[in-house]
């Protein structure tokens, strides 16, 4: 912790990381619609951000597959994982206002057509100094292509 000019005593970490991640998900256009497990295996990277300066606090992360990539169970089909997660956050320590948002795009791609699953969602809460809920959005969908 340090001052700035003084200001307010500020405090800021980042992460930034790599690491292997192995994970099943089924995909259910795969195998012309009857559906498979994948086992996907790779890196992801993360990204992560705190500050806090005063009373206010701001977080951030990002999620990346790298190199993420696994075979179905049935089919043998190769696929790989990619997109891009994002959050943030951004609040008073002790109250009101606050702001969250949220980006999901996650897409497991596979051979050939029809068997790519494709996963998205986009969500977003502003709360105000009083309290109410000044904006609200929360969409997601899940669908194969």
């Amino acid at each position: 912790m340090f001052l700035l000019s003084g200001l307010h005593a500020y405090t800021a970490v980042d992460t930034n990381m790599s690491f292997p991640v192995t994970f099943a998900m089924f995909i259910p256009c795969a195998v012309g619609g009857a559906g498979e497990v994948v086992t996907l295996n790779g890196n992801l990277h993360v990204l992560l951000s705190s500050t806090v300066n005063a009373n206010h606090i701001s977080t951030y992360s990002h999620f990346q597959p790298q190199g993420i990539s696994g075979v179905g169970s049935v089919s043998g089909d190769k696929y790989q994982a990619t997109g891009i997660t994002r959050f943030s956050f951004e609040a008073d320590v002790v109250a009101f206002p606050f702001i969250q948002t949220l980006v999901n795009n996650f897409k497991i791609i596979g051979q050939g057509p029809g068997n790519n699953f494709l996963v998205h969602q986009n969500f977003h809460l502003t709360v105000n100094a009083n309290g109410t809920v000044t904006a609200f959005a929360d969409n997601f969908s899940a669908e194969c292509k």
